[in-house]
């Protein structure tokens, strides 16, 4: 009798744990599909979304840098740069300030850029996101350089851009704009035409502020003023 209830009690538990488990993989399951159905019908089906893009007009000026010191320390020249990030609306807003110490006098600035091809949104003139990816210097690989802006996080510049969405909604397009950089089929089927990098570098001179201005087909390119 008691090798018959050992046995009996071992089969419930194993049946059990079997029980457990299926309604765990069954629930993750859920959540990975609820989670692919949540990013399609945000790209594809929400209206709020369509109409922000919509509404994107092309930039001309998206930040600057200015030097704010050189010096050689043990035989090796350093650069002291502050970049600013600008407001869409206003230029003289600055909505971004960070500084940083390159070595050398060349410094390499990367931003990432999204274009859509969606007909049902692109009317007139291209819309595009500029986002700030980091900054380096000549004598660093690009994946050491220091970032501008935060990956997966939403840019400053576009606080206004998604307001009409809930939070969640919110956090979802900038982790996937971010995430899909290297996916054109999936690009593709949310209506993005493309992204990808555009890294300018220029040999920087104190006393000069090099303005970063987005051409009409994407391009980024940098203008030089002197500083007043």
């Amino acid at each position: 009798m008691h090798d018959f209830i050992s046995n009996n009690s071992g089969k419930v538990f194993i049946r059990s744990v079997i029980i457990l488990f299926l309604i765990l993989m069954a629930g993750f399951g859920g959540l990975l599909f609820y989670g692919s159905k949540s990013i399609h019908d945000l790209f594809e089906n929400n209206e709020k979304l369509k109409v922000a893009i919509a509404n994107l007009t092309r930039e001309e000026q998206i930040g600057y840098a200015k030097v704010i010191g050189q010096e050689t320390i043990e035989g090796k020249l350093y650069t002291t740069l502050k970049f600013v990030e600008t407001a869409r609306d206003n230029q003289l807003n600055k909505v971004l300030e960070r500084e940083y110490l390159i070595e050398g006098d060349v410094v390499f600035f990367d931003a990432l850029i999204v274009t859509f091809s969606n007909q049902d949104i692109m009317t007139g003139e291209k819309r595009a996101l500029y986002l700030w990816r980091r900054v380096y210097g000549e004598n660093m690989a690009p994946s050491n350089g220091y970032p501008i802006e935060m990956e997966s996080q939403a840019p400053k510049r576009y606080a206004d851009f998604l307001a009409q969405l809930s939070l969640p909604d919110q956090e979802m397009f900038w982790e996937a704009v971010w995430q899909m950089a290297d996916d054109p089929d999936v690009l593709r089927k949310h209506g993005i035409k493309a992204v990808y990098g555009n890294a300018v570098y220029k040999k920087l001179r104190p006393g000069l502020i090099y303005v970063f201005k987005i051409s009409a087909n994407g391009r980024v390119y940098p203008e030089t003023i002197p500083d007043i």
